[in-house]
């Protein structure tokens, strides 16, 4: 990121998303639903790292607060920030219903059973009647994935220099890198070991 091929607009981006706080307090979910959130988060996208967590909870928590999506949904969906409510209080109802305990408060296999059944639009309770298990899951795990690998952390770990957008790119055909471009991970794996 420091360098001329990443232009100072981007920079600037890449910086605020680097920079920006933990929330600790949530401005669109209840204080519960947001537990529930962060839980499902470090099931769906695990970060071992302490110094450099994405916070995912807190971005969606904040594109939801102001009103932000990618501007489509699903015909058997409600919008966005009414299907996020309703899908995490469903998974954090299920939890309730199979262990008599809430999701945050399970264990990282009751945890991964959990999110399971949704993914297989087999999960339980009344949530799971008005909204599309399967499709919430969809929804979900796709809106994290967008936020974490939007992020320079994220980006930085996978080699992807997309970024670096100063220079513009040339070369664009299969297997042509530019000079900046890191060698590609199997080729790196391949001289490790």
């Amino acid at each position: 990121m420091q360098t001329d091929n990443v232009s100072a607009n981007t920079r600037k981006a890449l910086q605020n998303r680097i920079d920006r706080k933990y929330k600790i307090e949530p401005e669109f979910f209840d204080a519960e639903i947001f537990q529930t959130l962060h839980a499902v988060c470090m099931r769906l996208i695990p970060q071992n790292n302490p110094e450099r967590m994405i916070d995912l909870a807190g971005c969606l928590d904040g594109i939801l607060a102001e009103g932000k999506g990618n501007g489509w949904r699903y015909d058997a969906m409600p919008e966005d920030g009414k299907a996020f409510i309703i899908g995490l209080y469903g998974i954090d109802k299920s939890a309730d219903s199979k262990y008599q305990n809430h999701f945050h408060l399970l264990n990282s296999n009751e945890q991964d059973l959990i999110l399971a059944s949704v993914q297989s639009g087999e999960a339980t309770g009344l949530t799971w009647g008005i909204l599309p298990a399967k499709l919430f899951f969809e929804e979900l795990l796709a809106a994290l994935v967008e936020l974490y690998y939007s992020h320079p952390f994220a980006k930085e770990d996978i080699g992807e220099v997309a970024m670096a957008d100063a220079k513009g790119w040339q070369k664009i055909g299969l297997n042509q890198l530019e000079e900046h471009e890191p060698k590609t991970l199997k080729a790196e794996l391949h001289a490790r070991y």
